[in-house]
């Protein structure tokens, strides 16, 4: 076999997409590596249950954004481990939690929880099936039971949120299968309606503080959503929750950083310096 050939061969191993059945009537588009699958299913075995090892599993992996948006004309699942941004490190994360607390060990049923989580109804139509604001991805898992919002005691939840969404029909040009698919923003449109208007509480930078009321507000574990000012947007960053003595902390992809870490600076410092930071909403998974 001529070198060409083994190198095609190869790649035709390390990078899949595949058909993934999860019922008898459907099956999942998902693309990934060998390299993911393997990760996925070593991590699955180790049968923890805790949210931070999982999230400490992928310390030092790099930072890169939209790994999401390989298909613009065919959306599918992807899986990227080996590439993060906050987004998709948190929701690899949450499935691998989630499996785990399930005792569900097989690539396939990861695949198919993210595919639930990922998606409206868990059904991959198109581009627009996937959900795009963070709020409705609250707002879906919560309804499926995978995932719940904590917005009491107050303090320190003294804040409200009044979400008003439309980045993405208004910066179009920002998003390659809406560039290439105009037909796709009325829908996108609606669904920022939709979330529009909605009400919800969360800690305000003044309060994310070491204090008693925040260390049983807020747990080890829990997905940090960073509330933001920023014209039509709700939420500006992902990271999971870790207490450390002196302080509330966040694991996460950082841009800044280029890459999966526990962040050097507690919670409060790093809003105080984030602009359009006001303060973070929390999210307990199930």
């Amino acid at each position: 076999m001529n070198k060409g050939r083994i190198v095609r061969v190869v790649l035709a191993v390390i990078i899949m997409t595949c058909m993934i059945p999860f019922n008898a009537k459907a099956q999942i588009r998902c693309h990934y590596t060998a390299a993911d699958s393997i990760t996925i299913e070593k991590l699955l075995k180790s049968k923890h249950t805790d949210v931070l090892y999982y999230a400490r599993q992928f310390l030092g992996k790099p930072y890169v954004a939209h790994t999401l948006e390989l298909f613009p004309d065919d959306e599918r699942l992807v899986l990227n481990t080996r590439e993060l941004d906050c987004t998709t490190y948190v929701d690899v994360v949450a499935a691998l939690t989630i499996c785990a607390r399930k005792k569900e060990t097989t690539f396939k049923l990861f695949v198919s929880q993210l595919h639930k989580q990922r998606y409206w109804d868990g059904k991959c139509k198109d581009y627009t099936s996937r959900i795009h604001y963070f709020s409705d991805w609250i707002r879906d898992n919560t309804r499926l039971g995978m995932a719940k919002e904590i917005q009491s005691p107050n303090p320190p939840f003294t804040a409200v949120q009044t979400v008003s969404v439309g980045y993405m029909t208004t910066h179009p040009d920002q998003y390659v299968s809406l560039k290439r698919h105009p037909e796709y923003l009325p829908v996108i449109a609606k669904q920022e309606k939709d979330l529009s208007g909605r009400k919800f509480r969360y800690i305000p930078t003044a309060e994310v503080n070491n204090t008693k009321a925040m260390r049983s507000a807020v747990h080890d574990g829990d997905i940090i959503g960073i509330v933001t000012t920023a014209q039509g947007l709700d939420i500006a960053h992902l990271g999971i929750a870790v207490w450390h003595n002196d302080g509330l902390y966040m694991i996460d992809a950082s841009s800044k950083h280029k890459k999966v870490l526990e962040e050097t600076i507690n919670m409060q410092q790093y809003l105080q310096q984030r602009k359009n930071a006001v303060g973070i909403r929390i999210i307990r998974l199930k």
